[in-house]
């Protein structure tokens, strides 16, 4: 078992909390893991991404080179696009459809958009607005996270002690929020791959 795993966004998105989260759940199920931190400039909206790798045999470099990439998980669509060229033609793209727009010449989403479905596999969210539906509007996060979890080869229930785990001090409510919003996420793609 191996799975390579770009996450991608921008400063403030809760891409760190996916790392964990992920982490967290292959490390339960005594998985190696390696991960590679770049941040942008966070403070300001910058670009934030980690490459994430998961085997179930020893991993000699936290670097997932071109072509290789099995996920790219954005919190964002267009950083999604930043990393194409990592992936393999069987690779998935899971991606929030709610741009993050810090930037003044933000291409057209529709643009963007059209750009990420040329890719064979792909589930576009609206994971923003799955949130708030839910009542956890800080937990788009997780809802992308969800997405993704039918193409990780970790137990779903994994990802939900994880998430327990890394929420313990905040609370039952926010546990609770977190676990309702990647089951969320993961009923979108359990629909998707049916059709």
């Amino acid at each position: 078992m191996k799975t390579d795993i770009i996450l991608a966004g921008v400063g403030g998105q809760g891409i760190l909390s996916i790392a964990a989260t992920i982490g967290t759940a292959a490390l339960s199920n005594d998985l190696h893991l390696k991960q590679a931190e770049v941040h942008g400039m966070s403070q300001r909206g910058g670009a934030v991404q980690s490459h994430l790798r998961i085997s179930s045999k020893p991993i000699a470099s936290d670097l997932i080179p071109k072509g290789a990439c099995d996920i790219i998980l954005s919190v964002e669509p267009m950083e999604s696009l930043r990393y194409i060229e990592f992936l393999h033609k069987d690779s998935w793209i899971i991606t929030n459809s709610t741009p993050f727009i810090n930037i003044t010449n933000y291409p057209d989403l529709e643009k963007v958009i059209e750009k990420i479905k040329t890719r064979k596999n792909v589930i576009i969210l609206d994971a923003d607005k799955i949130a708030k539906e839910i009542g956890s509007p800080r937990s788009s996060n997780i809802v992308a996270l969800g997405a993704a979890t039918p193409f990780i080869d970790i137990p779903f229930a994994a990802f939900e002690e994880a998430l327990k785990q890394i929420f313990m001090k905040k609370g039952e409510r926010i546990i609770n929020a977190n676990i309702e919003a990647l089951r969320a996420g993961r009923a979108v793609a359990d629909e998707t791959l049916k059709q």
